[in-house]
């Protein structure tokens, strides 16, 4: 007797695809949105008062360096005393500190935490693409979304006080710069995940993407710079060979071998052990708010 056949299955996708994968559609996460909004008003963010006692900035800086060498803590500090925009690049738990008092909506992300405009930058990808996006996560940590946002729109006030620039000029860059956020948020909220995962800024679309030709040329100088940094151009540069080996050049005093076998080891043993994790360094600022602000 032939086998009896089994009744073929019929595969049916979905109707909401989006839910069926974890993903709430984008009326849904909108709703969400304006919800959390209701509870957290934008302009609660205006607000911040110094508390009357337990900020104490030298200590913060001082808690901010266990773990670390110390032989190259007066080096830190020399460089943060430069100007008041390098004393931002190295002050990132005390902004931290300042902004843990102040509203947010509960949204977690994995925060780059020193999310400020020079952390931005051109660089090449293992597939030698020239690209533009954020370059440090140093410290990144789970932290509340609004903070990446706050770092970086405060660096550019403070560097167009840095470059002599009046208070209205920062304030534009600040403006345009938390415009380019929300723009560039709504555009992704229309996309799956995975296509804003991919999505990805080269040089030569932000070079053809200026305003004018001065902006272009000038695009395409930070392009040139940037490719001249890229492995193949800087590797001879940083080595040598010894013993038939390459060996990266000592630059004392802030790059240099040890000779304790054991030291990389020790310092990683030391630095979880003593160091508190700074909470302000966060990747969930969007290449486009810097680029767009730039431009």
């Amino acid at each position: 007797m032939a086998p009896r056949k089994q009744p073929r299955k019929v595969l049916t996708a979905p109707r909401n695809t989006e839910s069926a994968a974890g993903f709430h559609a984008r009326s849904e996460r909108l709703a969400a949105g304006k919800a959390l909004r209701e509870r957290v008003a934008r302009e609660s963010h205006a607000a911040w008062k110094a508390p009357r006692q337990g900020r104490d900035p030298i200590a913060i800086l001082e808690a901010s360096n266990r773990g670390r060498l110390q032989e190259l803590v007066p080096i830190r500090h020399g460089r943060m005393v430069r100007t008041p925009f390098t004393f931002l690049r190295g002050s990132a738990a005390l902004m931290a500190h300042d902004l843990a008092t102040t509203p947010a909506t509960g949204i977690r992300v994995q925060a780059c935490g020193d999310c400020h405009l020079l952390n931005f930058g051109a660089f090449a990808t293992p597939e030698r693409n020239l690209v533009f996006d954020l370059n440090d996560f140093d410290e990144t940590l789970p932290a509340p979304w609004e903070w990446d946002l706050k770092r970086l729109v405060v660096s550019f006030q403070i560097a167009a006080r840095d470059n002599r620039l009046s208070d209205a000029a920062g304030q534009r860059a600040v403006l345009a710069c938390v415009g380019a956020y929300r723009e560039h948020l709504r555009e992704c909220s229309r996309l799956r995940p995975l296509d804003v995962w991919y999505q990805c800024l080269d040089a030569e679309t932000l070079i053809r993407a200026a305003p004018g030709a001065k902006e272009r040329t000038f695009r395409q100088q930070i392009a040139d710079r940037a490719r001249e940094r890229v492995i193949e151009n800087i590797f001879p540069r940083i080595t040598t060979l010894v013993d038939g080996r390459h060996r990266i050049v000592d630059q004392p005093p802030v790059l240099f071998h040890v000779a304790e076998p054991d030291f990389a080891e020790r310092a990683w043993r030391r630095r979880r052990t003593t160091a508190t994790p700074c909470p302000m360094n966060a990747a969930s600022c969007w290449t486009a708010t810097a680029w767009k602000t730039l431009r």
